[in-house]
């Protein structure tokens, strides 16, 4: 009996120790799985890590690529830059007459004429004569066709935006208005009314007439309501030093307006190189101007067709000009700008005044009789005056006398002020 409690007790201690021995595995498992979760994260956010250097080091690779295509290109360039550079002048020339689509006689800006091979690539409608080419040093054949080019002082005289000058802004002048209109306004936008009609429209028309009377700005009016290009010449500007320089311009000039046609040519101060010739002796600026004024003529002639280019003269001075600009065919219609009449100041005040703060008791009836014999500048510059009259006493609104004060201003400026001469050239 007493050996059954001794293996009831061994068999305790034998279960106790599988208990621990399973608890001891257990843990460890748990362990195992722990450092296992830890090792899989880190290789997890090394993976990461690594996928992006990957991506960003693709990304500095396609830039590298892409700059270094820039480069080439680059290379290309400048290496197709010093090949031009390195490559011989090219000789200008002018296509003088077309012998067939591949010959033509070319006469180089040196001197001596060339029968010159037309390249390939060139089109046979740009090979006329007269043109602008460029040829080869050596073979002298025509490898490019250039544009027509024009002096500076031409190119400048054309004025790129359409005036703002309209009609209603011209007192009185309803006559030369209408007159302008007909000759010059009418044949660019109506043509074929004379083409039913069966006459030729005028080609050019002259204004002459008093200092500020309105000349210029009927001519700019006019090419405001036309749209066309407005080409403004001052006489004294085709007078040139040197030989047969003011008859290139004049020729340039009215080739510049053949292209941008429709065109109105306004020559302001006509004068200047329209003189009358006579048999006194002349000097050789004399001669300039009398070459410069026979292209003129050819050219109001028409030996080309012009187009639709209208010639607007004006001058102060008609009594000095030479008959043979004055005759119909270049000049078809003279109108005379005379100063305004009593209504016409009025008007021309009216205009003037629009945008001034008056007084109601200021009569521009009243002002225009007082201004006889005063032209459309001059009343600009009474209005003009009356205003700085009203600032000069820090007023904002203009009275009569301030327009009495601006009279008197003018009319002492318009009689001249006598300055007394030094009795020595230093003192």
């Amino acid at each position: 009996m007493s050996e059954t409690p001794d293996i009831i007790s061994s068999c305790a201690r034998e279960s106790n120790s599988v208990d621990t021995i399973a608890e001891k595995s257990s843990h460890s498992k748990e362990n195992e799985l722990a450092s296992l979760r830890k090792a899989n994260i880190a290789l997890e956010s090394r993976n990461f890590e690594l996928r992006e250097q990957v991506r960003q080091l693709r990304l500095q690779n396609a830039a590298a690529e892409s700059q270094r295509d820039q480069y080439k290109r680059e290379i290309k360039k400048l290496r197709d830059e010093l090949n031009d550079y390195r490559s011989p002048p090219l000789v200008l020339g002018t296509i003088e007459s077309v012998i067939d689509e591949t010959h033509v006689v070319v006469r180089s800006t040196t001197g001596p004429q060339f029968l010159s091979r037309v390249s390939e690539h060139l089109d046979p409608k740009d090979i006329m004569p007269g043109t602008l080419c460029a040829m080869h040093l050596q073979s002298f054949s025509i490898v490019d066709i250039l544009p027509p080019k024009y002096d500076c002082q031409v190119s400048a005289m054309e004025v790129m935006d359409t005036p703002t000058i309209t009609y209603d802004d011209i007192g009185g002048l309803e006559e030369q208005k209408q007159l302008l209109r007909e000759s010059v306004e009418l044949p660019l936008r109506s043509p074929r009314l004379f083409e039913t009609v069966g006459i030729a429209p005028p080609k050019g028309v002259l204004m002459f007439g008093p200092p500020g009377t309105g000349k210029t700005l009927l001519a700019k009016a006019v090419a405001h309501h036309t749209k066309a290009s407005f080409i403004h010449v001052v006489g004294s500007e085709l007078v040139q030093k040197y030989i047969g320089e003011g008859a290139r311009l004049v020729r340039e000039l009215f080739q510049m307006a053949r292209e941008r046609s429709p065109t109105i040519i306004f020559i302001d101060e006509i004068d200047a190189i329209g003189a009358a010739r006579g048999n006194d002796s002349y000097s050789p600026g004399d001669h300039e101007v009398s070459r410069t004024l026979m292209q003129l003529l050819a050219e109001l002639d028409g030996f080309d067709n012009r187009g639709d280019v209208k010639i607007i003269g004006a001058t102060n001075r008609p009594d000095i000009l030479d008959k043979a600009l004055l005759r119909p065919g270049r000049f078809d219609r003279i109108i005379e700008f005379p100063l305004p009449d009593e209504e016409g100041r009025k008007t021309i005040l009216e205009i003037h005044t629009r945008k001034m703060n008056l007084r109601k008791t200021v009569s521009l009836a009243d002002i225009a009789k007082e201004t006889e014999g005063m032209n459309g500048s001059e009343l600009m510059a009474v209005c003009v005056e009356a205003g700085m009259n009203a600032i000069r006493t820090r007023r904002t609104t203009i009275s009569s006398e301030d327009f009495s004060k601006a009279l008197a201003a003018v009319k002492a400026g318009r009689t001249g002020i006598v300055v007394q001469q030094p009795d020595a050239m230093y003192s």
